[in-house]
């Protein structure tokens, strides 16, 4: 089957889990909704193909590196794909990125690639390598939350046709962004992953920290040079903030100013993206075209 036009319509979605383990029974919830959604009709049906490396299990991961390097290869390789679609994240994806990325064939660089949280390191190593393709937005593991299937009836949206309604309000034409997990951003940096952000907006959320912990994590963030380069940040969701003992006092919006003023990039206000329901899609690099939205 010849892969579809990457900015126009996926009919094929393949779903690796480069990091943790898949619940079988949230893939089938998935797989029903897109279903419902897109039944069979002149253009043909939405078929989510579930790697079996989804539901395998080994310790903390989805399968040992090498089976989840090799899922995620067979799956961005085939050109019978036209997107690929990362089922959760959790940790592991930065342990396969270096050996996997470059073993990436020409059918590879026409998909699309929809995923967030610990899959930012393989979407900040694609990007580094000029894949053009690529968005921060729910995954199918977030049919769990509260409001779930809103976040992956919006993430199939994306991956389908494209839905401008799908996208972070603040993604435009004309400018370029991209967004991450703060952990993770500041984990991969100076690491070969790290993606010229230049001239971009940088949307940033998190959860499941403590304050000090993004203190610092921004402090680190905020003073690579090549951050330092970016049109400026805008912070989303911080959720389920872990305490401190004693209280860091200040809040999110307080540390991500501070640091954005001690460093000189441009704090922008606020993003619709987080470990949430209401995570919004954001394309990385330039927005899309006039009268898309």
């Amino acid at each position: 089957m010849p892969a579809a036009n990457p900015e126009t319509r996926a009919t094929r979605i393949g779903v690796v889990a480069p990091a943790s383990r898949l619940d079988p029974a949230l893939a089938e919830k998935v797989s029903a909704l897109a279903a419902a959604r897109y039944p069979d009709g002149p253009d043909g049906t939405v078929e989510l193909v579930f790697h079996p490396q989804c539901f395998l299990l080994s310790g903390h991961f989805a399968g040992e590196d090498a089976a989840r390097a090799a899922a995620f290869l067979e799956v961005a390789n085939d050109p019978g794909v036209d997107a690929v679609w990362f089922a959760r994240g959790g940790y592991g994806s930065g342990r396969i990125a270096e050996e996997a990325l470059p073993r990436l064939e020409p059918a590879a660089r026409a998909k699309c690639y929809l995923g967030y949280s610990d899959v930012g390191s393989l979407l900040a190593g694609l990007y580094a390598q000029g894949f053009p393709h690529l968005a921060h937005g729910p995954m199918p593991s977030d049919i769990r939350r509260e409001g779930g299937e809103a976040a992956v009836a919006r993430a199939l949206a994306w991956l389908v046709a494209r839905d401008p309604g799908s996208l972070e309000a603040n993604v435009a034409a004309g400018t370029k962004s991209a967004a991450f997990n703060i952990t993770i951003l500041s984990h991969l940096l100076g690491t070969p992953l790290q993606p010229d952000l230049a001239g971009h907006v940088l949307m940033l959320e998190e959860t499941e920290e403590q304050m000090y912990r993004i203190d610092r994590a921004l402090f680190h963030i905020t003073s690579n040079p090549g951050i330092r380069a970016a049109a400026g940040i805008r912070l989303g969701r911080c959720g389920d903030i872990l305490p401190n003992d004693p209280d860091f006092v200040l809040g999110e919006e307080e540390v991500v100013t501070h640091w954005c003023a001690k460093s000189g990039i441009p704090y922008l206000g606020r993003a619709d993206i987080g470990h949430d329901a209401a995570n919004k899609v954001v394309p990385f690099g330039d927005g899309p075209p006039d009268g898309a939205r």
